[in-house]
């Protein structure tokens, strides 16, 4: 592992810093984590903010782990200059790509709701739960059941109503923080500026080409923001993102070969 370089370092004191500070003097998540864009707490400046908030300290290890081991090198090919811009440009798209992609999901939901109040029926509900808050349909079979056997009840009407409300209130209010954006994004420019390095990693007994790590990362979190996985309370659109905005920004600045290192 190379010295730690002076943009890596702050960066690296920034992150930790307003770790302690969110999680020990007050909370920053309330006002600068990364709200979804229908949210009424979400403000322009939290796609910059969010990426110095971190959600535990496993999370914060990880991310500030990932950039040492390969952001010195790449501000040593780079500059100071030219690798922050690299971190916020790829931090920024990460929150850009997944912002875009929960904007069209909660609009979907959002007129899913607006239909239902307009109509609220038995078998609508189960359609709503089945296609936009399937974690919420066994939990309510017994309140599904109910209702349609005896569908003109005002009070399940009220009910199911307020359950499909609910469940958009709490979709909009999710917020992202991490650095992992940028960090994905400062792998895939490993991976693509040094492909044939060989990694050790935990886990796998052999080294392992940076390229071929970044490709089953890369598609592994293609899988896993296409399959929704909710449960695992993971970004996986962001890394997507950092991992995109890096390799535009490389295309680019590989346009300009004069100015590259």
């Amino acid at each position: 592992m190379l010295a730690i370089t002076p943009t890596v370092r702050n960066l690296l004191i920034l992150n930790i810093l307003f770790y302690f500070i969110d999680s020990s003097v007050f909370n920053l998540k309330s006002e600068f984590a990364l709200m979804p864009v229908m949210s009424p707490d979400f403000h322009i400046f939290q796609f910059v903010s969010y990426m110095f908030l971190h959600g535990g300290i496993g999370h914060l290890f990880s991310n500030m782990f990932g950039l040492i081991m390969f952001g010195p090198l790449l501000e040593r090919i780079w500059g100071p200059k030219r690798f922050l811009i690299f971190y916020f440009v790829t931090g920024i798209g990460a929150g850009l790509l997944f912002s875009g992609i929960g904007f069209y999901e909660n609009w979907q939901v959002a007129n899913a709701v607006e239909l239902f109040t307009q109509n609220p029926t038995p078998d609508g509900l189960a359609d709503f739960l089945s296609k936009h808050a399937e974690p919420l349909y066994e939990p309510n079979l017994d309140f599904l059941n109910s209702f349609e056997g005896n569908p003109t009840n005002s009070v399940y009407i009220q009910q199911s109503i307020k359950l499909v409300q609910g469940f958009y209130a709490w979709s909009i209010s999710i917020p992202m923080v991490g650095a992992s954006g940028a960090i994905f994004g400062i792998l895939m420019a490993f991976g693509l500026l040094f492909p044939n390095t060989e990694l050790f990693l935990l886990f796998v007994p052999f080294p392992i080409k940076a390229k071929y790590f970044v490709a089953f990362y890369g598609l592994f979190e293609l899988y896993s923001g296409i399959q929704n996985a909710q449960s695992d309370n993971v970004a996986h659109f962001a890394h997507i993102g950092g991992m995109l905005f890096a390799y535009i920004l490389l295309r680019y600045w590989g346009t300009q070969k004069s100015n590259f290192y």
